[in-house]
């Protein structure tokens, strides 16, 4: 259930060890292969602010509260109940969201291949100390992570070639000189290939990478069943297997049955645990612990000192001489065409925050028009949440969401703890943009809506105490034989990073349980 990359991942390695895979997406299919990243068109490409909008027409919003403002500018003759928030189903909104406490942004993407139809393919391993689950060794972490990176296509180098990513560096490392080796500023690891018959054009990730062959339909052990809403698991007799799964085919509203011998729910962190809660698979620790990363944003207009620095750099002279032979009026000593940047600054000890610089396409930190984007770069701070009990997402008994499933409602908080590191990390952003920029007008420096990251986890989380986790360090459901979890709800620690490649290896490992492989030792 599920077709994000670590649905992919499972149905990808389950057919490649002789398995028959069949998996149901709610969402359908929006490219020739299955779940290809939107962002590889040429369009997008040459100006990534028109995929913005892209992005945010695929998120459906989880949890929207009723709003407290009433509607009063109508015809006075209009139904006199409009605008007084008692009807329960009204637009979609959830009467038992407290505003106060949900986690506004947090969204769902419905189509093949899930969010990796548009994600920005950031794939960092995470931190060894501060942000990695102690469960799994060290040296599974270390196999399972190669292994992830080679599935999702992950390189540090397909923006080397861009000038600005070298003056960014450049001047951050000088700012940032104390950071310690090994976690300087650096290239951002990326789920991205460079084109070699366009070189200025990157292939980025999709879970079609991810599916390989499976994608083009290369094997019959391999079933997709889009617009297929999987909406209850059925135990059997024993209580301790599933024994299949009802769906729903949304195209011919008509209810179907799938059996099989082991069960993968990868529907994202909440949708995944939404399941469930439907299926009355309800352990104490189902929705809790819910961690998120509170984000620091801002844009600014490149520094002029460091423009002109790029001009006297004697590394960049033959781009500069090739563009100005084609654009001898341009002021700007950047190329056009030159490569946006993907800067990193990695999580480290003492310093508990994951940073990227680039210009990037996502569905918030717009460019003006009229600006030229050569000059501006984002910047992104992705903060971390301890995991507590009390932060959660429970699902009701009585309101339903767009699919008729049990609706979701968050009870999130920041504690003390983490608003301090917020405010640490704002001051560390602000540090950073100053040295390379002034704020674009309309992009200062601010905490962008909680849940925009999208990466929040914890909600079916792995353990090895089944009274505070929902699965085992094989990502099998505590009594259940046959049912397996993926996706970034099984991540139990407070992290910073971007979750996906994590997910990828804690999926990787899960697999060699479900194919009955011995799991290598030390």
């Amino acid at each position: 259930m599920g077709s994000g990359p670590i649905g992919a991942t499972f149905a990808r390695k389950m057919v490649d060890a002789g398995k028959s895979v069949t998996m149901l997406e709610a969402g359908t299919q929006l490219s020739a292969r299955l779940g290809q990243n939107l962002k590889n068109a040429y369009i997008y490409q040459r100006d990534p602010n028109l995929f913005a909008p892209v992005i945010r027409g695929h998120l459906h919003l989880l949890s929207v509260p009723t709003s407290a403002r009433p509607e009063l500018a109508v015809d006075p003759s209009a139904y006199p109940e409009l605008g007084t928030n008692r009807s329960s189903a009204r637009n979609a909104e959830n009467p038992d969201q407290d505003p106060y406490r949900n986690i506004p942004a947090e969204s769902a993407c419905f189509a093949v291949g899930g969010m990796a139809t548009h994600w920005t393919c950031a794939s960092p391993r995470h931190h060894p100390t501060v942000e990695r689950y102690h469960g799994i060794s060290p040296a599974d972490w270390d196999r399972y992570y190669t292994a992830g990176e080679e599935l999702l296509g992950v390189s540090r180098h397909e923006f080397d070639a861009s000038l600005r990513q070298q003056l960014l560096i450049d001047a951050l490392r000088d700012e940032f000189s104390e950071l310690p080796p090994g976690y300087e500023v650096q290239s951002l690891p990326l789920a991205a290939r460079r084109r070699t018959d366009e070189p200025r054009m990157v292939h980025w990730t999709g879970a079609d990478t991810v599916f390989g062959d499976l994608a083009d339909g290369g094997s019959d052990r391999f079933t997709l069943l889009p617009q297929h809403l999987c909406t209850r698991l059925v135990p059997d007799s024993t209580g301790s297997r599933i024994a299949w799964v009802e769906a729903r085919d949304l195209n011919e509203s008509r209810t179907v049955r799938v059996v099989a011998d082991q069960y993968v729910v990868a529907a994202g962190a909440v949708l995944t645990a939404q399941l469930l809660w439907a299926s009355g698979i309800r352990p104490d620790a189902l929705g809790r612990y819910i961690t998120e990363h509170p984000t620091a944003f801002c844009q600014v207009i490149l520094l002029q000192k460091l423009v002109e620095r790029a001009g006297a750099d004697e590394r960049f002279a033959p781009s500069i001489e090739r563009h100005r032979a084609v654009y001898p009026d341009d002021v700007l000593p950047v190329p056009v065409g030159d490569p946006d940047p993907n800067v990193w600054i990695p999580v480290t000890e003492g310093r508990p925050w994951h940073a990227q610089i680039n210009r990037d396409s996502f569905h918030y930190g717009d460019i003006p028009p009229h600006v030229d984007g050569r000059l501006i770069v984002d910047l992104r701070w992705f903060g971390l949440v301890d995991p507590r009990p009390d932060n959660r997402v429970t699902f009701s008994d009585r309101y339903t969401d767009v699919h008729d499933m049990p609706q979701p409602t968050f009870d999130f908080t920041f504690s003390p703890e983490d608003a301090a590191r917020q405010h640490a990390m704002m001051a560390e952003m602000v540090r950073a943009a100053l040295a390379i920029g002034g704020f674009l007008p309309g992009a200062e420096p601010r905490f962008p809506t909680p849940g925009l990251p999208l990466h929040i986890a914890g909600t079916v989380r792995m353990g090895t105490d089944p009274e505070v986790s929902v699965v085992d360090t094989d990502s099998r459901v505590w009594g259940f034989e046959n049912l397996f979890l993926g996706g970034n709800g099984l991540i139990p620690t407070a992290t910073a990073s971007n979750p996906t490649l994590t997910s990828v290896a804690m999926a990787l490992k899960a697999v060699r349980a479900m194919v009955g492989e011995a799991q290598p030792t030390e």
